[in-house]
């Protein structure tokens, strides 16, 4: 069965495309599971004064579920969708989070780490925030978090678990061996805490050209035990599952076979498919 876990469409406001684009696109690939996993609203900045196009608004958040039920019914038999959400982790707000994890039947939650404060380490608009901080102590705040987020018991899924890197932004070469024991602790609280991590195929369009996680770091999970599932995080139908027969491919030659799926927070492994 192929798989994507990781969707976007064009109520977050920075990807395009209806819901049902996706459902269809996602049949035309073959696809077993499609997730729909758009971003939880903004909890912790007011939307009308923060960066625009970065989540829903709240008030679609029900409308947005109530539409994908909808098309679980209508497209029963042709894909399998599932209710997702990607979560993001914001230190101090949990109890804000946590009501939105309970509010809806999600099959799934990703915990994705994108903010550190309010600045979204993952925006190309804010890029800047990088002038005058040492990369060192930005990555052991961003693993922080991840940790964090792994010991909720929010989410069932890590996202793009190394995303940190996308803009090239790093500690130098020579604090390597600090770099490496940051994402090594990370690791260990997500094994220890039973969570799927994804890879996340994306990072290869971005500019550090490399999944998430990179091989070095996948490597690491699979030693650990860490279940994996698939995402492409697609922002546009036509960029569904992109990469991610890249992704397939590089599990099967490390050894994985299976990947996680879910349903109303249940995980079940199933056959990994080239």
């Amino acid at each position: 069965m192929l798989i994507d876990y990781h969707t976007h469409h064009e109520r977050c406001g920075h990807a395009v495309g209806k819901l049902e684009q996706y459902v269809r696109r996602g049949i035309e690939l073959g696809l077993g599971q499609l997730g729909l996993s758009d971003h939880m609203p903004l909890i912790h900045v007011d939307p009308a004064n923060y960066y625009p196009e970065m989540a829903m608004p709240m008030d679609e958040l029900p409308r947005y579920v109530e539409e994908v039920l909808a098309l679980k019914e209508k497209y029963k038999g042709q894909i399998e969708l599932k209710l997702g959400l990607e979560g993001d982790y914001i230190s101090g707000w949990e109890e804000q989070i946590e009501r939105i994890v309970h509010a809806y039947p999600w099959d799934y939650v990703i915990g994705s780490v994108h903010f550190l404060g309010e600045w979204d380490v993952t925006d190309y608009r804010q890029t800047a925030g990088w002038e005058g901080r040492d990369p060192l102590e930005v990555y052991a705040e961003y693993y922080e978090a991840i940790g964090r987020a792994a010991e909720t018991g929010f989410y069932d899924i890590i996202g793009h678990f190394d995303v940190i890197k996308r803009f090239g932004f790093a500690p130098p070469a020579e604090q390597g061996e600090q770099r490496s024991e940051l994402e090594e602790r990370a690791l260990h609280r997500i094994a220890r805490n039973g969570i799927v991590m994804e890879l996340n195929a994306s990072g290869l369009t971005k500019p550090c050209a490399e999944m998430f996680p990179s091989e070095r770091l996948l490597r690491r999970a699979i030693e650990l035990g860490i279940p994996l599932t698939l995402g492409s995080d697609a922002h546009d139908p036509a960029k569904l599952s992109e990469n991610l027969d890249v992704a397939r491919a590089q599990l099967l030659g490390l050894g994985v076979h299976e990947v996680a799926t879910f349903d109303r927070r249940k995980r079940t492994m199933i056959a990994l498919t080239e």
